[in-house]
């Protein structure tokens, strides 16, 4: 492995960054990095560039191991012409790209790049579009993994967005296709690097990331957590980490979380960490769509997929980003051999003139799709309620949910008993002591309809479990469906309403 200059690792570091080499090294196991295509150099003569030519062109390529386990990775090299992306430096990444797929084994790609060199005209841009087709040919495939570490702009940005998770590290990361200056040229508009494509924007607002770090030693830490709840590629199943939590341990803290009546809130996050192996939990998206909580966790010491509605934000609906939210999680779990567990407590999606106007019902299909295509274990848990056609995306065994377990004191119906009760009865509701008889109404509404054991009669509900026995339930559920098999018809691809 080549030395580095010692002057242009200063460089880096008074930016508060680490070098590629350094990155590679904290990343994966301890020498066990091997380098390819160490001397390819850029080959274009336009604008003196023979000039500044250097081996690698600004990118670091090969396979190395982290926790033993095979991966490829790419680290481009600020400190060589801003990183950008010419075409000898494209096709190095598009040659560890084929490489990790032709092994399959996932590929870590670490960011930190101006975008195309401009210097170099067309022929870096063409090579970039192989990098976004080979991250589409690996989707699926393998897990891909993109590290933004840097300032990444224009096709530094594409490849990301294609992959299946995006890190990014605060005060030194940033996304933007254009920046500021072509911004203000363009718009007038004004805003800072930051502003524009900062790791909170991107977190929170615009739904691109997946992950914040506060360093980067910490970011490497959690990809290499990321990874270890996923399989090598798509033929295999995800490690089974062997855990010491009881498969018989009781929840008897649920009845203390979860509060009987169905309008209050409470945090979704402490009946997941109750239900799954202790200390397992990795949330993924914790900033952005907040009434959807996605992660994955251990069950049984199996990596398990988890979707739950969250009841202290918008009640726990869903609506236009959480619905990209879940749906792609989802079909990444679909991929990957991921068994899903739902636990639903929703009321329906979010109404309103901007949700409508905005394509709720396109993006609420994505849901449904998502669900309906995929083939991994399907558990659904009802906790307090399912209403309407949230009822159906996460509930509904005719969407294909193996099994469906209920809570005793859950709601199952088209929508709740006070709206219902306003739609069936108006009429009688017109006339005098209106209150007494909705009243009465709903009483009778919520006796006939507003309980998990009408659904059980008609064979929609598989299991109506004790709050307490929650996790039993579950791990016995998913060690029965574990080896599920089920064929699709055969077709090129489907059309996702995207």
């Amino acid at each position: 492995m080549a030395k580095e200059d010692k002057e242009l690792v200063k460089k880096q570091h008074d930016k508060g960054k680490l070098t590629a080499r350094e990155r590679i090294d904290l990343l994966l196991d301890k020498d066990s990095f091997t380098e390819l295509n160490e001397l390819m150099e850029l080959k274009s003569t336009n604008y003196d560039l023979q000039e500044k030519k250097k081996a690698g062109d600004g990118v670091i390529t090969g396979y190395g191991k982290i926790n033993d386990r095979p991966v490829c990775v790419f680290a481009q090299d600020f400190n060589f012409m801003g990183g950008s992306m010419g075409e000898m430096h494209n096709k190095k990444i598009v040659s560890i790209q084929e490489h990790a797929l032709k092994i399959g084994c996932p590929i870590i790609s670490l960011f930190d790049s101006g975008g195309a060199r401009i210097q170099e005209g067309i022929h870096g841009l063409d090579i970039g579009g192989k990098i976004f087709k080979n991250n589409t040919l690996a989707s699926g495939v393998i897990p891909q993994i993109s590290v933004i570490l840097g300032p990444c702009a224009g096709i530094a940005v594409y490849s990301p967005a294609l992959t299946d998770f995006t890190f990014m590290t605060k005060k030194i990361s940033n996304m933007f296709i254009t920046g500021p200056d072509v911004i203000k040229t363009v718009t007038n508009e004004e805003i800072d690097f930051e502003g524009l494509g900062g790791p909170l924007v991107h977190n929170e607002e615009s739904g691109v990331a997946h992950f914040i770090t506060e360093n980067e030693k910490d970011c490497f830490s959690m990809v290499k957590l990321l990874l270890s709840y996923l399989p090598q590629n798509n033929m295999e199943n995800p490690n089974f980490i062997s855990l010491k939590d009881s498969p018989n341990r009781e929840n008897k803290n649920l009845k203390d979380i979860v509060p009987k009546d169905s309008k209050k809130a409470y945090d979704v996050k402490q009946v997941i960490e109750e239900v799954v192996d202790k200390n397992t939990f990795l949330e993924i998206q914790p900033l952005y769509a907040q009434n959807a909580v996605i992660g994955l966790a251990r069950l049984n010491s199996n990596s398990i997929g988890i979707v739950a509605n969250q009841p202290k934000v918008l009640a726990g609906c869903l609506d236009i980003n959480s619905s990209d939210k879940i749906a792609r999680f989802v079909r990444f779990c679909d991929n990957f051999n991921i068994p899903i567990i739902n636990l639903v407590d929703v009321t329906g999606y979010l109404p309103g003139v901007e949700q409508e106007h905005n394509g709720i019902i396109r993006h609420g299909a994505k849901v449904l799709y998502a669900y309906s295509e995929a083939t991994v274990p399907k558990i659904s848990l009802v906790m307090r309620k399912a209403y309407g056609g949230a009822y159906i995306a996460l509930v509904s065994k005719d969407m294909g949910y193996d099994k469906v377990i209920a809570w005793p004191d859950s709601e199952i119906a088209v929508m709740g008993a006070e709206q219902a009760v306003n739609i069936i009865h108006r009429r009688e509701l017109k006339g005098k002591d209106a209150e007494k008889i909705k009243q009465q109404r709903v009483k009778e509404y919520k006796e006939q309809f507003l309980n998990p054991y009408d659904a059980a009669k008609n064979g929609k509900v598989d299991i109506i479990a004790e709050k307490k026995d929650t996790r039993k339930i579950l791990i016995n559920c998913l060690d029965m469906i574990m080896t599920k098999r089920e064929k699709r018809p055969a077709k090129k691809h489907g059309n996702i309403p995207l």
